[in-house]
């Protein structure tokens, strides 16, 4: 079987129509069918069928799209192998959500810019969900992302996954508002019932957590406010505004108080994610070395 064509019947079974494969492979309607059928012609079954205007994988397109899962990984670990003596050279496509890649990805750019100049680091600040497109669309090699223990991310079975840490949250209020007890998490929620939240403007996960939280204190948390900054988040906390999560391990500022979680916590946890199988290409393995250090 030609890996071409079940790398683009794999896309198919992703993105539904030929029309969003020729986008996404920057081809033609017309290249994609015929991939397909040629495809189709070389396992002796078909491989699609008619649903209206389009199509949709027959229960034999389905069943050669999630073995190409597997065969299309195991491509790309052989061809990572052929050369892993080589001199790592090339471009690595990096994406990350703002604190890590100012934490992270920019002193490992700069570092490789010196330690080893063949290689070279463009940066892509994306959340989590944009992250993840940007990487099944083979538009970034890596992606650094987060989520919580609370409100876990659905991770695609093409995605690698690496974990780098955890960050314990708190609950950011006004320094005056905060209570002299210490309160469990449905506790303190409910204490700040009344309060108008902020979430995250990106990341669809932080309002999730919010809200499981809440339920256990028996409110339904008015989000008011959404923001991808932490620097604004905590502008918003100090101005009286509302009041939503931060790390614990964060130097707020005078004024301002972050109460950790307690029964339950709750985590941010962050990964490295690659696509399946390219991990062992020089450059991407160089960085996620020092990633995982």
């Amino acid at each position: 079987m030609d890996v071409d064509r079940l790398a683009v019947l794999l896309e198919l079974s992703r993105y539904g129509s030929m029309r969003a494969v020729a986008d996404v492979t920057m081809t033609s309607t017309s290249t994609v069918s015929q991939q397909i059928a040629a495809l189709a012609r070389e396992v002796g079954v078909p491989l699609v069928e008619r649903d209206g205007r389009g199509v949709r994988l027959t229960p034999a397109g389905r069943r050669l799209a999630g073995h190409a899962v597997t065969i299309l990984a195991a491509v790309e670990a052989a061809r990572a192998d052929l050369d892993a003596a080589a001199d790592p050279a090339g471009t690595i496509r990096a994406s990350g959500f703002a604190t890590a890649v100012r934490r992270l990805l920019v002193p490992i750019a700069a570092e490789l810019a010196r330690t080893h100049p063949r290689v070279s680091v463009v940066i892509h600040e994306l959340e989590p969900d944009e992250a993840r497109d940007a990487l099944l669309a083979d538009r970034v090699d890596l992606a650094l992302v987060y989520d919580y223990d609370l409100a876990p991310a659905t991770v695609d079975r093409l995605i690698a996954v690496r974990p780098l840490g955890h960050t314990p949250l708190g609950l950011a209020v006004p320094a005056e508002a905060a209570p002299e007890a210490d309160l469990s998490s449905p506790e303190l929620f409910a204490r700040f019932a009344r309060s108008a939240w902020i979430g995250n403007s990106r990341n669809p996960a932080e309002e999730r957590l919010l809200r499981v939280i809440a339920s256990m204190a028996g409110f339904e948390p008015r989000v008011d406010h959404l923001a991808d900054s932490l620097d604004l988040v905590e502008e918003l906390v100090l101005a009286g505004l509302g009041v939503g999560l931060l790390p614990v391990d964060r130097d707020g500022r005078a004024g301002l108080t972050i109460l950790p979680l307690r029964q339950p916590a709750a985590t941010n946890r962050t990964y490295v994610w690659t696509r399946q199988g390219r991990a062992d290409w020089p450059p991407l393995a160089l960085m996620l070395d020092k990633l995982t250090r």
